[in-house]
């Protein structure tokens, strides 16, 4: 029985996984989109998302930490000083998976495992590194509207109120 075990192990015996996820993980960051099955690309994203959070945080133990998990200069490098800053305003959901069909030779689910900010076609803008969203619970909009919309009326007033003196 497999009762909470939820790692998909692709077929694979730990240290195989662990060695076919770090090079997935550094070709996608080479690359910002590779092609792969579906069940792999599934697995990549749990394991290089929490590494693309660590990146926010340029420091020389974020580095160590995710150098262990890599094992690839170039890559560690390209994540911290290319794509790091590309991502610092974005909460979560780094990557984008988009299934593409079966695969000739055994009929295997194909997918394509993209970095959301550098797809040119659904991106809003190139290189907008935005300024994180202020993140609040309490609601002041409503109060910042409604003094607004007060200055706007006391405005007309003041400009219906010299048009009525000169038509007396």
């Amino acid at each position: 029985m497999r009762h909470g075990d939820k790692i998909n192990n692709l077929g694979r015996t730990q240290s195989h996984r662990k060695a076919l996820l770090s090079n997935l993980a550094s070709q996608l960051i080479a690359h910002k989109r590779i092609v792969t099955t579906h069940a792999k690309a599934k697995s990549l994203r749990t394991y290089v998302e929490p590494l693309i959070t660590k990146s926010k945080e340029n420091t020389t133990h974020q580095r160590r930490i995710v150098f262990s998990y890599l094992q690839d200069k170039e890559a560690v490098a390209e994540l911290f000083d290319v794509i790091s800053p590309k991502i610092a305003a974005r909460p979560g959901g780094y990557t984008r998976i988009l299934k593409l069909g079966t695969r000739v030779g055994d009929n295997a689910e194909l997918a394509m495992i993209e970095l959301v900010d550098f797809n040119d076609i659904y991106g809003k803008g190139k290189g907008e590194a935005k300024e994180p969203a202020k993140r609040t619970r309490r609601s002041g909009g409503k109060k910042k509207a409604a003094g607004e919309s007060a200055a706007a009326e006391a405005s007309t007033e003041k400009a219906a109120a010299p048009a009525a003196k000169a038509a007396e």
